[in-house]
């Protein structure tokens, strides 16, 4: 029986990403926060001793380029979260194809979810038969893709550059995706057990006409959706704090010649960011304004995008759960071992044109 013979609500979410999460005793939030809210104190009281001064001034900088984006991603994650994951199951397709794996990035690139939480989701779908090349089209096209990160790296290096960045990430995730179909088909790589036969197409046309017919725009549910927005943006918001304070601390002891000196456009600088990102333990949200100002202040447009894309492929995290996920270390290693070098490529061809 299809999924649409129900009556869905859609004033109602389709699902809570951090259940049981309580920003009250987020220490990482609260504390990066506080932090943010103190550089503003000191930029604006007058006060401005050298280093906080600095710090302060870089603090207010990021914010103010970056505000607009984090409203227009809670707004989103709001919508989002009232969007049934079914959706996205059906958007995946057949796992055995290079459809699949298109399919596969696309809904990558679309979900909003830091690339902690997108692990998550990719171990689920990979429980419920999705082929490995399928979770890892998604996994690699997800971390920074997501609707929030895209307005904030928009706000901070603008248009053309974060086009650029999530066309060459889908690229990676599209060929690396085609790469794990031939090596599960040559039984290199062990193919996903918990595939199965597809149950009766979901018709998401039959049900989006049945929600789209359910909608009444209120007041009540606008103010439902900004809530759990921001609610469902608060684990995300944590590591994009941290990522200002981070930022914040590079520009004020790391001067501009040292930056462009160390991470510069070349191909030391590239590696130096490759070392920096593998060594560094930073969520997609923290990553990001530090990626900006590499490629705002050190003029290495590549660097920032291998700081981006090689923190999630090289992210032990990341390798531990695809490990415990699949059961094979082969496949968990594999991740960087094939997305890294087209990383590189990628960050010296942007460095250089």
């Amino acid at each position: 029986m299809s999924n649409c013979c129900h009556t869905p609500d859609i004033t109602q979410p389709a699902g809570h990403s951090h259940e049981g999460y309580d920003p009250r005793k987020d220490i990482l939030l609260l504390g990066m926060l506080g932090v943010i809210v103190t550089g503003f104190i000191l930029h604006f009281s007058g006060w401005h001793p050298t280093y906080l001064g600095t710090f302060a001034h870089a603090v207010v900088k990021l914010m103010s380029v970056m505000w607009w984006g984090i409203a227009g991603g809670i707004i989103a994650v709001g919508i989002m979260s009232r969007i049934p994951r079914s959706y996205f199951q059906v958007i995946m397709g057949r796992g055995d194809t290079v459809g699949g794996v298109i399919r596969a990035t696309l809904a990558g690139v679309l979900l909003d979810l830091c690339s902690h939480g997108i692990l998550m989701v990719g171990a689920k779908l990979y429980e419920r038969g999705a082929s490995l090349a399928q979770v890892m089209a998604f996994l690699i096209a997800s971390p920074w893709n997501s609707i929030t990160l895209t307005l904030i790296l928009v706000s901070l290096i603008g248009v053309p550059w974060t086009l650029t960045f999530i066309a060459c990430s889908a690229l990676i995730a599209i060929t690396t995706g085609i790469v794990y179909l031939q090596l599960v088909k040559r039984e290199i790589l062990p193919a996903n057990p918990f595939t199965a036969s597809p149950e009766p197409e979901f018709d998401i046309k039959a049900d989006f006409k049945i929600r789209l017919s359910q909608l009444k725009i209120t007041p009540a549910l606008l103010w439902s959706i900004l809530k759990q927005g921001f609610f469902e943006s608060l684990p995300v918001m944590r590591w994009l704090f941290f990522g200002v304070v981070l930022a914040a601390l590079i520009q004020t002891f790391i001067s501009d010649q040292a930056m462009t000196t160390w991470f510069g456009p070349t191909l030391i600088g590239l590696l130096l960011t490759l070392l920096a990102t593998t060594v560094i333990e930073v969520c997609s949200e923290g990553s990001t304004p530090v990626g900006a100002d590499l490629v705002t202040r050190a003029g290495a447009p590549g660097n920032g995008f291998t700081f981006l894309m090689a923190g999630v492929s090289t992210d032990y995290t990341e390798m531990l759960v695809l490990r415990q996920t699949t059961k094979s270390w082969k496949i968990a290693l594999s991740l960087p071992l094939l997305t890294v070098p087209q990383v590189v490529l990628l960050g010296w061809l942007m460095n250089h044109f």
